[in-house]
């Protein structure tokens, strides 16, 4: 697994745009709890996606569909917080979870090595 560096950074500019969008839509008192969430899931998701290189075609392609799945979950899920009212608590919750499920996965199939 090796770091490209700009695709890497094209990857936290689309984040931080996406994350400014999120706060630009929100209203209420989560806008900076949103933006924040937002940004560091979809960052964490794009960077795997684009971001990194893998050693094996197959681990590459595995991660590689994974993140874009979970990208996508991420986009509907801060949608999902901009149109219905969530408390602090369950956002952190929902998307802590999500999170902590994609890279448990990612880990498990770079440990594969395939």
């Amino acid at each position: 697994m090796k770091l490209k560096f700009v695709p890497a950074l094209i990857a936290l500019a689309i984040s931080a745009l996406i994350a400014f969008a999120m706060y630009s839509l929100t209203i209420g008192p989560t806008k900076q709890l949103v933006a924040l969430g937002s940004f560091l899931f979809v960052a964490v998701t794009l960077i795997t996606a684009i971001g990194v290189s893998y050693e094996h075609k197959r681990t590459g392609t595995n991660v590689r569909a994974l993140s874009m799945v979970f990208f996508f979950m991420a986009l509907a899920s801060n949608v999902g917080s901009i149109y219905f009212s969530f408390s602090q608590a369950a956002y952190i919750i929902i998307n802590g979870i999500l999170l902590l499920v994609f890279i448990l996965i990612c880990y498990a199939i770079i440990g594969a090595k395939q």
